[in-house]
């Protein structure tokens, strides 16, 4: 029998970065690689053990930005051409490379992405959204949804209708493409703040996590910590982080990634070989890149670096997949012993980190499924829904105001280097309601402009700005489009109160920041107004 749950939870998100106006913007490649180093290798995980009957349960949550890139048709083309030019350079790279140390690399990098490509164009038709719906359909994966835009809950309940909309365009977008209500929710950053939950169950969300301290802080003790939910006094259930199981996979020093044996991802080709023979493959105005051939592993802590053994690599996955099961087993068995039902281990991941950052996460995650489906009998592996099923009754409380990230609370998004930010999203937030409320019916070329407004606020309100503000990476590109969607909003918005709209630099908006095409302003009425139609 079965003596306690594992649940997997990767987050797959990347804020909306579409430019149609530059054939080779920087910021698009961080969709690239993550499709090429991330999403189809893990694609190709499922479809190997579908193939081989073995049987897994995890849960993904793939956030609305990255749904609406990953099926938009401009970014699929440039795809395309990206993985075109990927292909070509490891050929080379395997002539190259020949009767070198790192002869065997090169050959696995030309077969993966020859793989990838297949994969992308063949089986998927360039959607790969389609090829995790396929598994959700087998019933192997629990696909939850995410905040439209990734925006930081908390800092927005300034105004309510500002987070509905978040989790009503979230939920429509959804339904559209995998034709049924997602059950559960991850929220941007595991931020909770209370009255969110509240929210959440409007629109039929069941559950949703928190980061440690946000179960373990509750308004009541938690019985069981963080190895069992609590219903909030909404009805709708939060499940905690297990620190230990996270610590294992997601740390570079003390967890599995920093290997010596596993892959360096700092040295890559696109910055140690001659710049006229990379020319080609980085980007045209000379910046080098990250091509993702990489050839070194991880060796040590200084700056010297050894080939990279893929047969090195693939046995400490091995290792530490076992070591990862063992150490879950040892878990649950001590557990057991202090609960009334089975433990659920909650072990939360930004799914980037199998492929991107770690190259041999989607090998480590494969081998530990296959681990624990054939050599054990204390961890079965479980999607968070299922758990709520079988589980029926569970402690009330409300969780602590919390997020993960440096000391666990707002900081990362509300410090001094992004907190201008949100006076003006939140006086934006109260424009739009304004709008909704004066024109709760409209047609033609003013409910495109309402609709697009809608947009350009919530495109704005994207997480993602304010914490690379904080990290102080890529500063100048979050500070621009924050600022940028702010002024389209502030400017639609007088257009429209003076029935003056530039229908031509509309038409450019809708076609640029073209994210929920089935946008409804009308989702940002207040409940006093919607309660009069």
């Amino acid at each position: 029998m079965t003596g306690g749950y594992l649940a997997l939870v990767l987050h797959a998100h990347l804020p909306f970065v579409r430019h149609p106006e530059h054939e080779h913007f920087l910021e698009e490649r961080w969709l690239y690689e993550a499709i090429t180093e991330t999403y189809i290798p893990l694609l190709h995980v499922f479809e190997r053990l579908v193939s081989d009957g073995v049987p897994f349960r995890l849960t993904v949550s793939l956030s609305p930005p990255l749904i609406s890139m990953l099926t938009d048709p401009l970014l699929q083309e440039r795809y395309s051409r990206h993985l075109e030019r990927l292909m070509e350079l490891a050929g080379r790279e395997v002539e190259r490379t020949r009767h070198t140390p790192f002869h065997e690399t090169a050959l696995l990098y030309r077969d993966l992405f020859q793989e990838i490509a297949r994969t992308y164009h063949q089986v998927y038709r360039r959607n790969i959204v389609q090829g995790f719906k396929r598994f959700q359909d087998l019933g192997r994966l629990e696909i939850i949804t995410c905040a439209g835009t990734h925006g930081y809950l908390p800092l927005l309940m300034v105004n309510p209708e500002a987070v509905r909309v978040q989790i009503a365009v979230a939920v429509d977008l959804y339904r559209r493409h995998f034709g049924v209500s997602p059950r559960g929710i991850w929220l941007p950053e595991c931020a909770y703040a209370p009255g969110i939950d509240d929210i959440l169950k409007e629109y039929g969300i069941r559950y949703f996590f928190t980061d440690t301290h946000g179960v373990l802080f509750a308004s009541h003790r938690p019985r069981y910590g963080v190895f069992a939910p609590l219903f909030c006094p909404s009805g709708v259930a939060v499940f905690g982080r297990d620190v230990e199981s996270s610590r294992q996979v997601w740390s570079a020093r003390e967890g599995y990634p920093g290997d010596f044996d596993y892959r360096e991802f700092y040295r890559d080709i696109g910055f140690d070989l001659d710049y006229e023979y990379i020319k080609p493959y980085i980007h045209p105005d000379g910046i080098r890149v990250h091509t993702g051939i990489k050839y070194y592993r991880i060796t040590g802590q200084t700056n010297h670096k050894e080939p990279y053994v893929p047969a090195w690599a693939r046995e400490k996955a091995a290792v530490h997949a076992g070591n990862f099961m063992f150490n879950r087993e040892l878990q649950i068995k001590y557990l057991n012993r202090h609960m009334d039902r089975p433990p659920i281990i909650v072990a939360p991941y930004d799914a980037e980190l199998f492929g991107h950052w770690w190259f041999e996460g989607p090998l480590w995650l494969e081998m530990l499924i296959r681990k624990i489906h054939f050599d054990q009998k204390t961890v079965e592996l479980i999607a968070p829904g299922d758990y709520l099923q079988r589980f029926p009754c569970n402690q009330v409380a409300r969780p602590c105001p919390s997020s993960w990230g440096d000391k666990g609370y707002n900081e990362v998004w509300l410090c001094q280097a992004n907190d201008w930010i949100y006076r003006h999203l939140h006086l934006a937030a109260s424009r739009m309601v304004e709008l909704a409320d004066h024109f709760p019916v409209t047609d033609g070329v003013l409910r495109r402009a309402l609709n697009q407004a809608a947009r350009e606020l919530l495109l704005a309100q994207s997480s993602d700005w304010a914490f690379i503000m904080s990290t102080g990476t890529m500063v100048d590109y979050a500070v621009r489009r924050t600022k940028n969607h702010v002024l389209n909003f502030l400017r639609l918005y007088d257009e429209i109160k003076g029935r003056r709209i530039d229908e031509g630099w509309l038409s450019w908006l809708e076609n640029t920041n073209n994210i929920f095409p089935h946008m409804d302003y009308t989702w940002y009425r207040s409940r006093e107004k919607q309660k009069t139609v």
